[in-house]
Parts: C-alpha cells; structure tokens; sequence
C-alpha cells in the first residue's frame, strides 16, 4: 500500500524513522510530510534514506521547474494518509480544514482513508477542544488511534502517548484490504426522524447519527458505492458519499425505497418514529387546542417492507433496547425477515445514543449471535461489516445488477 506519512512537531517524531523502517518491512511503500515543527525533532536526510524517496516539506512546486504542483502529485499519489505522530494544532487544523503548509494543504485534496495517531502531554489531549477536534475527525470518517497511556517526555505518566508503533503498523495493514467490496452498492440510513405536529413541535428521539455515518464510512473504505439516507442531523457527510437529508419516517421510506433495488446491501441505522401525530396542523397550535390526549399515529416498517421491495440484498437492521435485548433483537430478526440484527442497550450512559462508543450484540439469521464489546463507533462499524460482508459477497450482486 503507498502510504503518505505526516510527521509533525513533538517529541514523539523522532519514532517516525523507525516507524518507516517498520512499514517498510510490512511491505507498504512510504513517502514522507515533514511539519515546519517536525524538521526540529528529525531530520528530512534520516526519512529519506529509510523510505528511498524525496521528503516532502514546504516546497509546493517540483525543483526541477516542471511547474508540477507536489501536494497534488503527493495526494494523488497515496492509497492512505497515515499522520503520526499528530500534535493537537494539526489535529485542530484537519478538523477546521485549513490549509497553512504542505501537509495540510495535501490533506485537503486527499480523497482516501485518514488515519491519525495523536501524541501529545495529557493535559492538552484533556482540553474539551482537542477532544472536540478529534471527535469531528472520527464523525469525518477519520480513524483515530490513541494516544496510549504511558511515561510522557515531561517525566509525568498519563495519557498522551504515541500508540506502540506495532500496533500502529497493523492498524496501517487494515486498510489494505480496502476494496473488498468494490463494484458493490452500500445503502444507510441514519439518525432520527421528526414527526411534526405542527410548524413548532414535533415527535422525534435522541439518536445523533453517529452509529449509521460510520457504517456509511466503513462502506466506502471497503471500496463500495454508498448512498445515506440521513435524518436530521448536523455531521459532516463522510468523504465519498452520497447523501440524501430527510426529515420524516415518511420520506425516508421514500427515499429508501427509491433505492433499495439496486443495493447490495442495506444497513438500517436510523432510529425510525415508530408513530406520528394522527393530524398535522399547518399553523401552530394554541395550549387550549392542545387538550389532554394526542392522537397517534404508526408509521411504516421501512426494514420488514424491504424483504418484499429488495428481497436480493443483504439487510441488516439495528434494535436499541432499554430491557430484554436477546429477546426483541431475535423477535426483530424474525418479524423483519432481515439477515443482521444489531442491538444495543441505550439505558447505559456510557454508550448508545449521542456517545462516542458503542457495545453491540449481532444477530444472525441462522448462526450464532457475536458480541462487540465497548468500543468506538467507527470500531463497532468495522466489526459489524467483518460479519456483514462474508453475507454480501455470497449473493453475488454485481451479477445481479449486470443482469437487470
């Protein structure tokens, strides 16, 4: 894999030459960006002579007078963007999309998978700032690894440190098998739904959308064609996707059903209403016209529709729970005819609805049910495609789509 390593400005970069040393070994081809901060900690001559290729610094167009731009060349050049060690100002800099020197500037225009590695004195990896940062990177689709915990530069111990470069390595060796589901068509939803009972109020719940913009990011760092069909929520759509903003469970059947027959595979993350208000009023309603009691209203089983609308994709629904989650997520993947289940209990508070982290337990038609401990959510949505994926490419839906 051609990977481009960012080096930036801490005390942490002077690993980046046994880290190429390493990548090297795996097999993976490596380029080096060098930050202004890091030529302070490493020397450009060291990555060269390791990685056998010119270093990148601050230098924006090729030296032979060819007039090439080099952070395009380089951004085209990369299959991953591997920043490593990030310090918190470039953490800060990829969140906002700036674009102030080289590495930045490439970051901007690169189109493939990010992965970051910060490293910094745990007071700075605490400020609510840096974490704010890091948690738009990861709704981006970028993975974010570590820091560890661990003796620091300062003589303090704490959270701050780079990752073991091993464990970097082999987080750098799983986006090789990107492309597994190349030629392959990924539907999402995502979020919740609102319900309006007039111009002012609505039903709605508390999903943020996390879970299901993962699982749409997960799918394009597979190679597949993603399509996300997203409530209301405001995140940032992850690269390479295609998305479709709704706002009722209405429009959302709609919006899925417009596209479930060309897909392989349909994750149903949304957190669809399950009812509405029995009238909606174009104007906004007075408290006395309000009265004691609402009329409600059920909305359609978007998911158990689809066993009749796309019976040749591979469908997979989410059940959040507050109690018996084996048996509802079991009921749900009978009821719905769906292949995956994944169920989670959001009575927790240190996972579930608008938390970084999920726990899951998936339930497969057929075989066992596997259990996903505590983790990030980009982490659950790779876990979730590892068992989701073997089901894709047994039906064979490429053939299927040439056929139509």
């Amino acid at each position: 894999m051609r990977v481009l390593l960012g080096v930036c400005g801490g005390i942490a970069a002077y690993k980046a030459a046994e880290l190429v040393r390493l990548l090297r070994a795996a097999d993976h081809d490596v380029r080096c960006a060098l930050t202004r901060g890091a030529e302070s900690f490493v020397t450009p001559l060291t990555l060269e002579v390791l990685s056998g290729y010119r270093v990148y610094r601050q230098e924006y167009l090729n030296p032979n007078d060819s007039g090439e731009e080099l952070h395009v060349e380089a951004a085209r050049w990369a299959e991953l963007l591997c920043v490593a060690p990030a310090t918190a100002h470039t953490l800060g800099k990829l969140a906002l999309g700036l674009a102030d020197d080289f590495l930045t500037t490439t970051a901007l225009g690169f189109e493939g998978p990010v992965l970051v590695a910060p490293a910094m004195h745990s007071t700075m990896w605490m400020q609510p700032a840096v974490q704010a940062n890091a948690q738009t990177l990861r709704e981006r689709g970028v993975s974010v690894l570590g820091p560890s915990i661990g003796a620091l530069a300062s003589g303090d111990t704490g959270v701050g440190r780079l990752v073991d470069l091993g464990v970097l390595v082999r987080e750098v060796d799983r986006f090789r098998s990107t492309g597994e589901l190349a030629g392959k068509r990924v539907l999402v939803t995502a979020g919740p739904t609102r319900e309006a009972l007039d111009p002012v109020r609505f039903l709605s719940n508390r999903s943020s959308g996390r879970m299901g913009f993962a699982l749409a990011a997960e799918a394009v760092r597979r190679g597949a064609d993603v399509q996300l069909v997203a409530g209301p929520v405001e995140l940032p759509t992850p690269r390479g996707v295609e998305r479709c903003d709704v706002v009722s469970a209405a429009e959302m059947r709609v919006a899925v059903e417009e596209r479930a027959a060309a897909a392989d595979l349909i994750v149903m993350a949304a957190a669809v209403g399950d009812l509405r208000p029995g009238k909606t009023s174009a104007r906004k309603l007075k408290k006395s016209e309000l009265g004691g009691e609402l009329a409600l209203a059920r909305t359609a089983d978007i998911l158990a529709g689809l066993a009749e609308s796309a019976p040749d994709a591979v469908r997979v629904g989410f059940a959040a729970e507050t109690e018996n989650l084996e048996a509802e997520a079991i009921r749900k993947l009978e009821q719905k005819q769906a292949q995956f289940i994944v169920a989670n209990d959001v009575s927790r508070a240190d996972i579930g609805f608008g938390q970084s982290d999920n726990e899951v337990t998936v339930f497969r038609s057929g075989a066992e049910p596997v259990h996903v401990p505590k983790a990030s959510k980009p982490a659950i949505a790779r876990a979730v495609f590892d068992l989701v994926v073997p089901a894709v490419l047994a039906r064979g839906g490429a053939t299927k789509r040439a056929a139509r």
